[in-house]
């Protein structure tokens, strides 16, 4: 099970900064910890947070305009993390991949064609689309109900502090490929089964070992 933002697509800087520009630009306050508490959260809660920074925009607006922002950038191009595609074919060939995402429905379908990723996954989740986002487990207790497969026979690859979170409170294992722009807390990163310092490293053989 994959994690798509700051694992597959390098997009944690290119949300940032779409984020805090929107917020600047609608009457919000942007705070030191802004980034870090929204990675991980479904698009509900993050428009939501936004709004309590003070933008003036009912939530429902604000994803709306954040979303069609980040779509304009990924149409100038999708910034793959290093390795991703080369991890993405290499699992795929062996194992049976799911995709549980943050991201919005409309971004997770840029990216799987852009990258040629639609047909190596056998179940994608967006959190909107479960109750809760990360850290709760929703979106990876989906997927793995979608693929008919038990959690705890699951490692998922995950980046962020919710993510890790999430994943390891839906009973799998999990590998962590910290970003080194947005670092997972130590507390979080201490869930981990696996600590790997990038993409390359993540084998079939690691998995199975």
């Amino acid at each position: 099970m994959f994690d798509l933002d700051g694992v597959l697509v390098d997009s944690e800087p290119v949300w940032e900064e779409v984020r805090r520009a929107f917020v600047a630009d609608h009457g919000g306050t942007w705070q030191e910890d802004t980034q870090s508490r929204l990675m991980g959260m479904s698009t509900q809660e993050w428009a939501a947070y936004l709004h309590e920074l003070g933008v003036t925009l009912p939530p429902d607006e604000i994803a709306r305009g954040v979303v069609d922002q980040m779509a304009e950038r990924y149409r100038h191009g999708v910034p793959l993390m290093k390795g991703a595609p080369e991890a993405v074919r290499r699992l795929a060939d062996e194992l049976p991949l799911g995709l549980a995402s943050s991201s919005p429905r409309a971004l997770i379908e840029v990216v799987l064609d852009a990258a040629g990723f639609r047909d190596r996954f056998a179940v994608t989740v967006s959190t909107e689309e479960v109750p809760r986002g990360k850290p709760a487990p929703d979106g990876y207790l989906a997927a793995t109900a979608q693929l008919g497969v038990d959690p705890r026979a699951c490692v998922a690859v995950e980046d962020s502090s919710n993510g890790l979170r999430s994943a390891h409170a839906a009973g799998m294992r999990v590998i962590a490929v910290p970003h080194p722009r947005y670092p997972p807390a130590p507390d979080a990163l201490a869930l981990a089964w696996r600590v790997v310092p990038d993409l390359d490293s993540l084998t079939v053989a690691a998995i199975e070992r």
